[in-house]
């Protein structure tokens, strides 16, 4: 049961400012499933700052309503950002983007600056630019891919992207910052983040965990203690539910989308 945990390298903001200042277009990766939640505003004040033009991709699209991923482009655009939707895992959108780069660049050939928290898929989105696996991509947070150093990636002859050994450092609230911030096996406490994730998502969709489990409960013990006995995950002892293991499982398979959740901009 146990897993080997994988570590992942928080950028420091001098070097976040260095890699935007070599950069002539900023791609910030968000998590189109809760884009506020993965939204740096700390990039996009660096990215005013040093006068480079922004594009905000809703990645993992896939996992949403197509009007849900509408509305939100919508949203930002409003807001005065440019703003796409694509799903790198069904290579869905790259081509929009694509030309989204091109259109904002402020020449060419341009440079493209990557950026994006643990678990947005910012290496994913890297490789489905360039059409083949070139960096590595991680299922957990922890592991986003040990790249060496700063590498340059050609997309095409008209867009090199630069990609980071690390990701930006995570801000959002205490869930956010502790579910994507630190390797599941190594958090202090599963029970209590896995708790409070399954009540974040039971509160945007009451059906969420009874799709992706088949429980009817919306008690986390209790959904965790189900989980951990239909696995045969049990101390040894005293035959009680590892709800340790449990956790776990619900966090990694909220990563991977096994459980529908979404944020709707309409009910913020």
């Amino acid at each position: 049961m146990s897993r080997k945990p994988r570590f992942f390298r928080l950028m420091s903001w001098g070097e976040v400012r260095r890699v935007i200042d070599s950069a002539d277009v900023v791609l910030h990766v968000l998590d189109a499933r809760d884009p506020v939640s993965t939204f740096s505003r700390r990039v996009a004040e660096i990215a005013r700052q040093q006068g480079k033009p922004m594009i905000l991709l809703l990645n993992k699209s896939d996992l949403v309503p197509r009007e849900v991923a509408e509305a939100w482009k919508n949203r930002f655009s409003r807001d005065g950002y440019t703003c796409v939707y694509a799903s790198a895992t069904r290579r869905q959108g790259t081509l929009i983007l694509r030309r989204t780069i091109k259109r904002v660049a402020p020449r060419l050939p341009v440079t493209v600056a990557v950026v994006g928290f643990p678990k947005t898929g910012k290496s994913s989105i890297i490789n489905a630019l360039k059409g083949r696996h070139s960096a590595p991509t991680s299922p957990y947070p922890g592991s986003p891919g040990y790249t060496r150093g700063f590498q340059f990636i050609r997309v095409d002859r008209d867009i090199l992207l630069i990609d980071t050994p690390g990701v930006i450092p995570i801000e959002g609230d205490q869930l956010e910052r502790v579910v994507r911030g630190t390797p599941v096996e190594l958090l202090e406490d599963p029970i209590g983040v896995a708790s409070m994730l399954v009540k974040r998502v039971l509160e945007r969709n009451p059906e969420a965990i009874k799709k992706a489990y088949g429980i009817e409960s919306k008690d986390p013990d209790e959904i965790l203690s189900i989980i951990a006995a239909r696995h045969g995950w049990l101390y040894k002892k005293t035959r009680e539910p590892l709800l340790e293991e449990a956790a776990r499982k619900v966090i990694r398979d909220f990563h991977d989308g096994l459980i529908p959740y979404f944020v709707d901009p309409g009910n913020l």
